[in-house]
């Protein structure tokens, strides 16, 4: 049932680390211009081990939960159901408390990347890259799955990450083929780039931007623009932000959560791009 603007709930983000999360702003303004007056949304430092103690306190004033790093794996065993999108990369980031009392987990990562780079007009790839080989690049290749009709090409530093992206690709029913980190620069002229390397990984690659680049999903948004995404945005190349997704899969949580849909995109992304212009 949708949410009555009088029913006082609760929802949070957790993870370890959780002070620099941007979840509390976006999820506070979408109650706001939803009319939610007596909801609150906020944050919480909690580990994998005091978890289940942290489930175990929850009230029926709890509607649901965001969730980060390093819990997304670690909440699957408490939870009574999670979605296939989930199951998919063993991997939740939202939990909904049904009314019935079932803590349900799902993905909106996934969805959110494509929902991310639909709204920059990329609907279907023919082909695709992917830098980098850790947890953000196994849902990259989820989403991958749902709009890139070939091959794509997973930029990695050993052949452990090289396995495990093969694995994935596997898993997920995509053509993944892996490359030598070396040869990074040649990712560069994918029509689809995705990078999900921490914070100063891909600087050395701006000097190899193509004249003519197509499109860079950099997961990064703090510090932004990357080194990458600056050159690549010189250049005339679209570019989709980690705040693009944040905001999208935020926004999927909070038709979730509420049961409001569709939830205030440009309200939540304007209250993150503040919020980061006032780090």
């Amino acid at each position: 049932m949708p949410a009555r603007a009088t029913d006082a709930r609760r929802a949070a983000v957790l993870g370890s680390p959780i002070a620099h999360s941007l979840s509390p702003v976006l999820h506070r303004a979408a109650y706001a211009e939803l009319g939610l007056v007596d909801w609150t949304y906020d944050r919480f430092e909690v580990d994998e081990a005091g978890l289940p103690g942290f489930f175990g306190d929850l009230g029926p004033e709890w509607a649901g939960l965001s969730l980060t790093m390093p819990l997304k794996r670690a909440v699957i065993p408490l939870l009574d159901e999670i979605s296939e999108t989930a199951a998919s990369v063993e991997a939740v980031n939202t939990v909904v408390f049904t009314e019935d009392g079932r803590r349900v987990g799902d993905n909106t990562d996934i969805p959110g990347m494509v929902a991310a780079l639909r709204e920059r007009g990329v609907e279907q790839v023919d082909t695709a890259a992917v830098l980098g080989a850790g947890a953000t690049a196994s849902s990259a290749l989820a989403a991958l799955s749902r709009i890139c009709t070939g091959e794509v090409v997973a930029y990695v530093r050993s052949e452990s990450r090289a396995a495990e992206m093969r694995q994935w690709g596997e898993r997920l029913e995509v053509d993944v083929r892996t490359a030598d980190w070396a040869d990074a620069a040649e990712a560069l002229r994918f029509p689809l780039v995705v990078a999900t390397t921490p914070a100063g990984t891909t600087d050395a690659l701006a000097a190899a931007v193509p004249e003519r680049p197509t499109t860079l999903f950099d997961v990064l948004y703090d510090p932004w623009p990357t080194t990458l995404a600056a050159r690549w945005s010189m250049y005339g190349g679209a570019v989709v932000s980690g705040l693009d997704l944040l905001v999208h899969q935020a926004v999927l949580q909070v038709e979730q959560m509420t049961g409001r849909a569709p939830a205030p995109v440009e309200a939540m992304r304007e209250a993150g791009e503040h919020a980061l212009a006032a780090r």
